[in-house]
């Protein structure tokens, strides 16, 4: 008797920002025309559609973010804003034709691998799918993140996360806190502060922060770069091969960042004039530990009347008072979480449930680990972009998923040349040699070594977030799919002969 008839893909992609939309262009491009993309919200962009706060913007270069095959020759500033980020991405779907296969408001609730079928059963918001493929594009900066503070929820103001902000919500004349230092808050600070009647900003551990060297790009670079799209090739390449560069200090020679120390006291010292105000922005830890942020207009806005630094995290609310953990008080009429996202604890890992029956968290409950950062043991043809130490501390995340989509089309690639019906399991002894090695390799890195807490760490202190080298090591590391490394399943005769009937 026949299976119950259902929609079956070749393969389904999660989510619609860089990942997404870079996995459907690819895919396109390696001739697989049968797949989807599910996406939660209404429209495309991931992170750049959900974060539209004041003032938020890339701290990478515009023509180093953005992708090698869709090059944007009319960016209009060296650093992108939010907004012409998100145009770029919808144009992306425009150009490549991918809005046919996109599914909007379909969010993943339930992904479950058949083992006698050899694909992927998909429970989403809008409907239920199959899959021989699963590609998770949903990244690390997708699920925001807010700590659990004692009186939180009794507290009678305004509360949101800065992934979440409230447009409708007016800070004037209110007295506004900001919790958290992190990359969103030095950008949202200087965006309200003129707002606010005060603003207090809640700092569990100062930032490292040198000047954002943004300007216009000129109608005539615009214009030279559309009539001479090698100009602009030329200015991309550039731009990567500093950041390569520097990678050697972040990774074999952390004491050489002493000098940028030295850049980021003085960009400070400018603009903080009170000893005891920039005792508490000065960080205590190795520059490049945590992220290195990018701003001109953050120490300037601490530095005026109506502005309280708080050089202690938020431990309780009473009512509309806020309380540090020095004891310090703070009355406001509204709380911004600048917190962060959850980037070593995914939701969506507990929503994929592979071979054995446990979910992609449970597998993952000792720490994320995932073959060339795209696929985790007993989860066959499932792979994730910007997966385990993936991430980029100094460049450009676009180069590391532009690598992944090079193992993605190999994958397929690959299972076209096995024929039939196949998938391909990472094997667990692979997995953990290329962890051992990542790990191995991230020992002498200022991310391991360079005394902060960050949230590149996962609970127990590792590192499962942060690739330990060059974008040029990657891209070699994820060229072709070693199938030495993998466990090739194969429906039973008896199996294929009851699907197929």
């Amino acid at each position: 008797m026949a299976q119950q008839e259902h929609e079956h893909v070749r393969v389904a992609v999660v989510g619609s920002g860089f990942g997404g939309l870079g996995a459907a262009v690819r895919l396109r491009r390696e001739g697989v025309t049968d797949f989807v993309v599910l996406e939660r919200a209404g429209s495309v962009g991931g992170t750049w559609r959900d974060n539209s706060y004041p003032g938020c913007a890339c701290d990478v270069p515009s023509h180093l973010y953005s992708f090698s095959f869709a090059p944007n020759p009319d960016w209009p500033r060296a650093f992108s804003g939010q907004r012409h980020i998100r145009a770029y991405l919808e144009h992306v779907a425009d150009v490549f034709r991918l809005r046919p296969h996109i599914r909007f408001n379909s969010e993943v609730q339930r992904m479950t691998w058949s083992g006698e079928r050899l694909c992927w059963d998909i429970e989403t918001s809008s409907g239920s799918l199959s899959a021989d493929i699963v590609v998770s594009a949903t990244g690390p900066l997708s699920e925001p993140k807010i700590p659990d503070i004692p009186g939180l929820d009794s507290f009678p103001g305004k509360v949101f996360h800065s992934a979440r902000w409230d447009h409708d919500y007016d800070l004037r004349g209110k007295r506004v806190a900001v919790v958290g230092t992190g990359a969103s808050a030095i950008q949202i600070v200087p965006a309200i502060q003129p707002l606010a009647e005060r603003l207090t900003l809640f700092q569990r551990t100062p930032p490292w922060v040198l000047p954002r060297v943004d300007r216009a790009i000129s109608g005539a670079e615009r214009a030279l770069h559309r009539a001479l799209p090698f100009t602009a090739q030329a200015r991309r390449g550039l731009l990567w091969g500093i950041r390569e560069l520097q990678v050697q200090a972040f990774t074999k020679r952390p004491n050489e960042l002493g000098m940028v120390e030295q850049l980021a006291k003085r960009n400070m010292a400018r603009f903080i004039k009170d000893p005891a105000l920039r005792a508490k922005l000065t960080p205590d830890y190795r520059i490049g530990c945590k992220r290195i942020l990018l701003s001109s207009d953050y120490y300037p806005a601490l530095a005026r009347p109506g502005v309280d630094v708080v050089a202690s995290g938020l431990s309780e609310i009473r009512d509309s008072t806020l309380v540090a953990a020095d004891g310090s008080e703070a009355e406001v009429d509204a709380i911004i979480f600048g917190t962060g996202f959850h980037v070593t604890d995914m939701p969506i890992a507990e929503r994929v449930v592979g071979a054995d029956g446990r979910t992609l968290a449970e597998a993952w409950k000792t720490g994320m680990k995932a073959l060339r950062g795209a696929s985790a043991a007993g989860f066959p043809n499932w792979m994730t972009i910007i997966g385990p130490n993936t991430g980029l501390g100094n460049s450009s995340m676009i180069l590391m998923i532009e690598s992944q989509l090079n193992y993605l089309a190999d994958f397929v690639r690959q299972l076209d040349v096995l024929g039939g019906r196949a998938a391909l399991d990472a094997r667990p002894d692979a997995v953990q040699a290329w962890n051992d090695k990542v790990q191995e390799r991230m020992r002498r890195t200022v991310w391991n070594t360079g005394g902060c807490t960050s949230w590149y760490l996962d609970a127990s202190g590792r590192n499962t977030t942060i690739w330990p080298g060059t974008t040029t090591e990657f891209r070699r590391a994820t060229r072709r799919v070693d199938l030495s490394e993998y466990d090739v399943l194969r429906v039973s005769a008896q199996k294929k002969a009851e699907v197929d009937a």
